[in-house]
């Protein structure tokens, strides 16, 4: 829902900022006053086209910004995470232009491109009457309307999962028969591939293992002197370590008599001498048992040699030649086995398209009911609302047999003709702004439980009708603010009476320049608009009771709409 909305420097406003509540809000004022500059701008916020005209004169720059509660809405949400914008309960959109006609937005405070602004429209307001932000215009929009309509939400869930099956089954079956025409080439390198390394037979951790070894081997005599040396330095010379350690160990050990305190010093010393011998003993075994094998270095170096040669020829790491052995198996294994995969994926493919039709077919009989009962209803509200040849329709066209699509085997199109006589058009045939805009009043009533887009706009939707029919619209745009936000832009006092709350529109002048003020009214201020919008040159005191009398008609509890 829109609650706020703030203007500066846009076309003739200077400043203005609106706070704005749930249900239906009318906006009035003399004709040229500017009403529709508040459209205009809430336009300009989502997206639309602006250049350097759009900056009040005389100014820098031209601001817009309008704040959403979308706590209600967990799919819009959703699609700003999508876009890296973070969001709770509110959504704040700006945008700014400048003399020079660039341009910036920003969706809480996050820098976004006009086509997210755009998006972001989409799914936040539905502006009828002005074709860049009418939803009801999209095929997709009348889709989701109409099986929303008929309750259609688990069976289209189904049904997309199923086609979603039978699309990766196909995928599957087209990749593995286009790989049938090099089949029988690539089976020859494989098998030649596999035999390699199977001949090769490499462990897991062989390559690690042999690297250590040769190591050790490439080493042999460095690793036998050294140790050979070690042990005659530390038991075999004469006098070696652990001989002269002996020694002056006994001599403190004598004088331990005369110091007591020679006796932790006495301790550390018998200590070493213990590891002393043990080190000596494992150096001695080390030195017994080792083997200088030139002849096993060769066979280690020519192992090495082996498996860096197959690395390099299948370019990969030596140690990763186990995992691609297992991969290539299993690709020959796939390529041996080639006809009967593709016999069983067309197996389940042939299930997955026949489960796909059966929940097609029930769609599409659902949706045939739905779409009579709709285009029943919507042809009745469009005759209460002053277009009594009016009549709507939806056109169910089915698809080819063989293309399937997630949404089902028919494209849906609203189509309406607004006069006697006429065929059924598309809905974005319609020529007239206000004929559009009271088919679009009449679908959105009849389907006000279903509609998405929380926030709808009816600009100018009272043109050319005036007694019982414009009270009809403003009762169905009452109505229609029962279950979302309704803001129109109207010149019918029958019709500004019926809203929960007004807003008027004027036109000032100071010191030489013009402004557009809007601006929340009163109770007695609403009793004075409504009052000019019904008298004329003159407002009388039976004007003014008319006025109020409306008015408190409106707060009385809503009149059944007629059945239609």
């Amino acid at each position: 829902m829109l609650t706020h909305l703030h203007i500066r420097d846009f076309a003739i406003i200077d400043q203005v900022e609106l706070e704005l509540a749930s249900g239906m809000t009318a906006l009035t004022g003399e004709t040229g006053a500017g009403k529709s500059i508040l459209v205009d701008a809430l336009g300009l916020a989502l997206g639309d086209r602006a250049d350097s005209s759009a900056v009040r004169h005389g100014r820098e720059r031209a601001e817009v910004s309008v704040g959403f509660d979308v706590g209600t809405l967990p799919a819009f949400l959703a699609w700003l995470h999508e876009q890296g914008i973070e969001a709770e309960d509110e959504c704040l959109i700006r945008r700014i232009v400048t003399r020079e006609g660039r341009s910036r937005g920003f969706i809480n405070n996050h820098p976004v491109p006009m086509q997210t602004l755009q998006q972001a429209g989409r799914w936040l307001v539905d502006i009828h009457g002005q074709h860049e932000h009418q939803s009801l215009l999209r095929r997709d929009v009348q889709r989701e309307l109409l099986d929303d309509f008929a309750g259609h939400h688990a069976l289209c869930q189904e049904l997309a999962e199923h086609h979603a099956r039978w699309r990766a089954l196909t995928d599957q079956w087209q990749d593995l028969q286009r790989a049938a025409g090099e089949r029988e080439s690539r089976l020859d390198l494989l098998r030649y591939q596999v035999q390699e390394l199977d001949a090769l037979q490499q462990c897991a951790d062989e390559a690690a293992a042999l690297e250590e070894e040769h190591t050790r081997l490439h080493h042999a005599n460095r690793l036998l002197e050294t140790c050979q040396r070690a042990v005659q330095l530390l038991y075999d010379d004469e006098g070696a370590l652990c001989s002269r350690l002996g020694h002056t160990t006994q001599e403190l050990t004598e004088l331990q008599r005369y110091d007591a305190r020679l006796a932790a010093p006495l301790q550390l010393l018998g200590e070493a001498a213990i590891q002393l011998d043990e080190a000596t003993a494992e150096l001695r075994n080390y030195v017994s048992d080792f083997d200088l094998d030139p002849q096993r270095l060769m066979e280690v170096e020519g192992r090495m040699n082996a498996l860096h040669d197959a690395a390099r020829k299948h370019r990969v790491d030596v140690a990763e030649l186990p995992a691609l052995h297992a991969r290539l198996q299993g690709e020959l294994a796939g390529l041996e086995n080639g006809d009967v995969k593709l016999a069983e994926l067309q197996r389940e493919i042939d299930a997955a398209a026949a489960r796909y039709r059966e929940l097609a077919k029930k769609l599409s009989a659902g949706r045939k009911r739905a779409a009579k009962t709709l285009g029943t209803q919507v042809s009745g509200h469009i005759h209460a609302l002053g277009m009594p040849g009016g009549r709507f329709g939806i056109d169910l066209a089915a698809r080819a047999a063989e293309d399937f699509s997630p949404y089902g085997m028919e494209q849906i199109e609203f189509q309406v003709s607004a006069n006697p006589g006429q065929p059924l058009r598309p809905l974005t045939k319609v020529a007239s702004g206000g004929e559009l805009s009271r088919i679009s009043l009449a679908i959105q009533v009849a389907t006000a439980r279903n509609v998405r887009i929380p926030t709808l706009i009816f600009d100018e939707v009272d043109v050319g009708i005036g007694g019982g029919v414009a009270e009809m619209v403003g009762k169905q745009l009452r109505t229609l603010g029962g279950s979302h936000q309704v803001l129109c832009i109207t010149h019918l006092p029958q019709v500004a009476a019926l809203a929960h709350d007004h807003l008027q529109v004027s036109k000032q002048t100071r010191d030489g320049q013009t402004f557009t003020a809007i601006v929340p009214l009163t109770e007695a201020a609403r009793c004075e608009e409504i009052a000019r919008m019904l008298g004329g040159m003159e407002i009388t005191r039976q004007t003014r009771a008319h006025a109020k009398e409306m008015i408190a008609r409106a707060r009385s509890p809503a009149e059944p709409l007629p059945e239609v």
